[in-house]
């Protein structure tokens, strides 16, 4: 089994050191899935919600995360991001909206945790948008579905 890189010898968290790292291309996806009344899906949907446009707001509040990723995650190294994408799908059928983000760069470092936290935090943002709506709403399956690059390669996650 792997040991856990942020920790040193004795125990003591701290940052990885990657100065030794060639710089080359990393990208993650990751998604997150915020289940609601059909009540506030409608109102996401026909843009009829008070507060504006939810899923535009909640695609901003994702990029914004993913970009401040190491100002909220300890141990994250700051990354020059080449590109973030989020991407929010309402699904009527099973009353949800689907969230999907993308993060690459160039770099010494993967993009993983950007890509999970975009998707936390856009998550995050319909809830707070929605609650006055829907105090009910849940925020499910949040996880990592890609990584492409660095030391161990290409991973998938098992469908």
């Amino acid at each position: 089994m792997s040991k856990l890189t942020h920790l040193d010898d004795q125990g003591h968290a701290h940052m990885v050191d990657v100065s030794e790292k060639a710089s080359t291309f990393r990208e993650a996806r990751a998604c997150a899935v915020v289940y609601m009344s059909q009540e506030v899906l409608d109102l996401i949907i026909s843009g009829g919600h008070k507060k504006g446009d939810v899923l535009a707001v909640a695609r901003i509040a994702g990029i914004q995360a993913a970009k401040r990723t190491s100002d909220l995650i300890p141990l994250c190294h700051p990354l020059m991001l080449s590109k973030v994408s989020v991407t929010l799908e309402p699904n009527v059928e099973q009353g949800c909206v689907v969230i999907n983000t993308v993060c690459r760069l160039t770099g010494q470092t993967g993009v993983e945790m950007e890509a999970l936290t975009a998707a936390s935090v856009a998550a995050l943002t319909l809830y707070d948008m929605c609650k006055a709506v829907d105090k009910s709403i849940i925020i499910s399956d949040i996880k990592l579905l890609e990584k492409v690059g660095g030391k161990s390669g290409h991973w998938e996650r098992a469908l």
